[in-house]
């Protein structure tokens, strides 16, 4: 059986799965990469911090922005 959360260090194409983004997106957040030689890796626990950090959906939303949301989604 397959461990469901990696460890150690993941490629940027296997960080974006993780996360469940593009790699595209995961290059505009400020999360910090290992060095190992050439390759540039992220850490599982980078990654799991800045995923923890990400607001929640109308999140420090004021009542008029949120009832908008809920109308239009």
């Amino acid at each position: 059986m397959r461990d469901p959360l990696p460890r150690g260090l993941l490629s940027e194409s296997d960080a974006a799965k993780w996360l469940g983004i593009c790699s595209t997106t995961l290059r505009t957040l400020s999360i910090p990469r290992r060095a190992l030689g050439r390759r540039r890796l992220y850490d599982v626990r980078d990654l799991e911090a800045a995923r923890d950090n990400l607001p929640y959906e109308n999140e420090g939303t004021d009542r008029a922005e949120a009832s908008c949301d809920a109308a239009f989604g």
